[in-house]
Formats: structure tokens, C-alpha cells, sequence
């Protein structure tokens, strides 16, 4: 049995839409991330002694020099994600920070949230949400909208491959 017309076209329509939506998921993760990751690095750059007692207090070890390096870390990490640049390697290493801050900081929430015998479900869980968004921007990259595709495009497909850059091949899926 075939669709009736008005389904059809409404499906067609759908899908152009979807299309030429394509690049928004990748840029207003992008976006909202490395502006989060941002506004935090900028905090601890601000005050470094209470990232560093709070980095001692968790057992970080080298918690001076971790804490200048993990805010560091945020506040450029979140100026490579807003601008789509080195989008893979930004996801990465920030990823790093919110695989330990499970294992340190958040570890009793998490716990909490796997075991759903609490008040905290699993999206309460900060890092852990971070993270996933952190992942899926390091699997599919900064996406049309980014410098990342620029340099793609501008190095080739060969050696922009190997920099990271986004492949720049006509309407592809989000990359």
C-alpha cells in the first residue's frame, strides 16, 4: 500500500529541513560547552588556592601543578570548542578532566545515581553529562560551522585528516 501524497511531501519536506539543519547539534554543543568549560577555567584561574586546596583535599596529587594545568586546560579547551578548532583534541582532554573528576569529586553522586537508590538520577551527575557531550564532539568533530572544517578544507582531505580537521566533502552527514 503506498502513502497518500499530503505524507509524502510532508516526509519530503521533513527531510530537506533536517538538512539544512544538519549543522546545528554540532555547533550549539560546541557552543555550550566551550563557554561552560570557559566560565569555569576562568573561575579557577581566579582564584588558584582554592583549586589547589581543593585539588589536595581530593587527593589529586600535584595539586599545585594539576590545578594550573586543569584550569588552563578549561579556559583555552573552552576557546577551542566555541571556535570549532582542534574541536577532537579539545573534547579529549577535557574529557580527561571529567573522567577524574567522576573518580574524585563526583564519585559518590555517581555511584548514588548508577545504583538509582537515591535522590541524584544520572543526569544530575555533572562530569558524567559533560562527558558524553565531550564524546560525541570527539567521534563526529566541530561540524560544518567551524574552523576545523576550514582547515579541512584548506589542507585537503589528506592532510587535514591528519591535523584533526573536519573531511570537507559536500553534504555529508555532521563530521
Amino acid at each position: 500500500m503506498d502513502l497518500p501524497q499530503p505524507v509524502l511531501k510532508a516526509v519530503a519536506v521533513g527531510r530537506r529541513l533536517a538538512a539544512a539543519l544538519a549543522f546545528l547539534p554540532s555547533l550549539l554543543t560546541r557552543l555550550v560547552m566551550g563557554i561552560a568549560f570557559y566560565q569555569t577555567g576562568s573561575g579557577k584561574l581566579a582564584s588558584p588556592d582554592n583549586v589547589t586546596s581543593f585539588f589536595s583535599e581530593l587527593g589529586i596529587p600535584f595539586p599545585e601543578l594539576n590545578a594550573a594545568f586543569v584550569s588552563r586546560l578549561e579556559y583555552y579547551g573552552g576557546i577551542l570548542l566555541v571556535l570549532g578548532l582542534l574541536t577532537r583534541l579539545a573534547a579529549a582532554l577535557l574529557g580527561s578532566t571529567m573522567i577524574v573528576a567522576l573518580m574524585t569529586a563526583d564519585r559518590a553522586s555517581l555511584l548514588e545515581a548508577l545504583g538509582f537508590s537515591g535522590e541524584t538520577g544520572l543526569t544530575d551527575v555533572v562530569p558524567l553529562v559533560y562527558g558524553l557531550f565531550l564524546l560525541w564532539l570527539l567521534i563526529y568533530g566541530g561540524g560544518a560551522v567551524s574552523v576545523d572544517r576550514l582547515l579541512g578544507r584548506w589542507l585537503g582531505p589528506d592532510r587535514g585528516a591528519r591535523w584533526g580537521a573536519d573531511d570537507p566533502s559536500p553534504g555529508e552527514t555532521p563530521g
